[in-house]
């Protein structure tokens, strides 16, 4: 016997109507629609369940005994859609999130307490793994990604900050080095360069107006932290690539200042990566939009 839940979801609506007209009238269904799915049902338990005349709609035993059970499919389908609306109205739940481990420490340092604080039902899991998370086979809600995506029909990406970078190094190593004057002069220098995901040194590409500059490097260290790369530099080491949410305090301090200041380096954009899901889960969307409010307001700042 196959009894298809939803028919006995209908079979309870309609005893609570009292008729098969004001059913199909309470649930926008054509009454032809909810008198077959009854028949269907009435075929799959192998008795009637219903009793209908042209002023009475009653029950028969069976259907009294049956309708017990259609009632707690109601109650769960109730249920179930009270917690979808709480869910949806107060963020909750395990909030697992994959980052860049300089992002978190330099750039979500303050808002995670707030948004711990905002949502108290809502508990963090960061994994700041430098590995690429597999969002899905991994149960991973957001992933905070730099640079290029590659194309994913499985995920959704909204942008959330953009960074610049720009060559720096301690007062203390150009007074004893020099300063370079032109890129080329950056070749005689120590670099501490950013380590790429095949290995070796992530290019320095430098761009003043239509002139433009890119060589192979040889670097003196290579890492996958930029925040490391500029707290090296501070100590004297060499000239870092590191971008200007990293860079900034150390340059407020006068700890680093911009080398070839004059030429720009790419834009590094950030984006939070999440499954493409058709109904975003509370907490997903409470996160984003944090994240939004914040950078914002950086922006604003910066203008």
């Amino acid at each position: 016997m196959d009894v298809e839940p939803n028919d006995l979801l209908l079979f309870a609506r309609i005893v609570e109507a009292g008729s098969f007209s004001s059913a199909a009238q309470r649930l926008d269904l054509p009454k032809s629609t909810v008198s077959r799915r009854i028949a269907l049902l009435e075929a799959s338990v192998g008795e009637r369940l219903l009793q209908r005349t042209t002023r009475r709609l009653m029950l028969t035993e069976f259907g009294a005994s049956l309708l017990e059970h259609a009632r707690k499919v109601a109650e769960e389908v109730e249920a179930a859609g009270a917690l979808a609306l709480h869910r949806q109205a107060e963020p909750s739940g395990k909030l697992r999130i994959s980052m860049p481990q300089d992002f978190a420490n330099v750039v979500m340092a303050d808002m995670i307490p707030r948004f711990i604080e905002r949502y108290p039902a809502v508990s963090l899991e960061l994994d700041l793994s430098p590995r690429r998370v597999d969002l899905v086979a991994e149960n991973f809600d957001i992933a905070i990604r730099m640079g290029d995506l590659p194309e994913d029909s499985t995920l959704a990406a909204r942008r959330v900050a953009t960074q610049q970078f720009g060559l720096y190094a301690a007062p203390s190593y150009l007074a004893q080095r020099g300063l370079p004057e032109q890129p080329d002069d950056l070749l005689r220098h120590d670099l501490l360069c950013v380590l790429s995901r095949a290995g070796g040194a992530v290019p320095w590409v430098l761009q003043r107006g239509k002139v433009r500059w890119e060589k192979a490097l040889t670097a003196r260290l290579t890492a996958n932290s930029p925040q490391l790369l500029a707290r090296i530099a501070c100590s004297g080491a060499g000239i870092a690539a590191s971008t200007d949410f990293i860079v900034a305090k150390h340059v407020a301090r006068g700890q680093l200042v911009r080398v070839l200041p004059e030429w720009e380096m790419p834009v590094a954009t950030g984006w939070a990566v999440f499954p493409g899901r058709r109904l975003m889960p509370a907490k997903t969307r409470a996160f984003l939009d944090m994240l939004d409010e914040m950078f914002c307001k950086d922006r604003d700042k910066a203008a």
